[in-house]
């Protein structure tokens, strides 16, 4: 199984050491023959902003590949997803220990929410590091 995710894209924008590339986004089923039939099938057109010193040798229109590792998607998941439903969950069973009240408890679980993607945001550039593409000539 390869440690690689890939994406064909087009070079569209190139400032400094930041490079912005298009790409498009489909589903397994967005290459099948019936998929004007299906409504499962989807497209999405995604632009993906890159750091590199090798920005010189790039134009825009270039073609592309942008490539990281498929752990980055593993832990993207673990903190968009599963980090904060486990800490609902366990909140809520906490709170409703504590005051026996199931509105209490679920409105103060979901409350508990916005503080853990604050502390998300509040790592964006840290995150950023982590969560890094690279790019190579197609």
């Amino acid at each position: 199984m390869k440690d690689i995710i890939e994406h064909q894209g087009l070079v569209e924008n190139i400032h400094d050491s930041h490079i912005t590339v298009r790409i498009i986004q489909t589903s397994a089923c967005a290459a099948c023959s019936v998929k004007g039939h299906c409504s499962a099938a989807d497209t999405r057109e995604k632009r993906i902003d890159i750091t590199t010193d090798e920005a010189g040798r790039y134009q825009p229109g270039d073609a592309v590949t942008v490539y990281g590792r498929l752990s980055m998607g593993t832990k993207a998941v673990l903190l968009a997803f599963v980090a904060p439903f486990v800490l609902l969950i366990a909140s809520l069973f906490l709170f409703m220990a504590i005051w026996h009240n199931e509105a209490e408890a679920a409105l103060a679980s979901l409350a508990l929410l916005i503080p853990y993607y604050y502390i998300v945001w509040l790592c964006r550039k840290r995150l950023k590091k982590q969560f890094s593409f690279s790019i190579r000539p197609a």
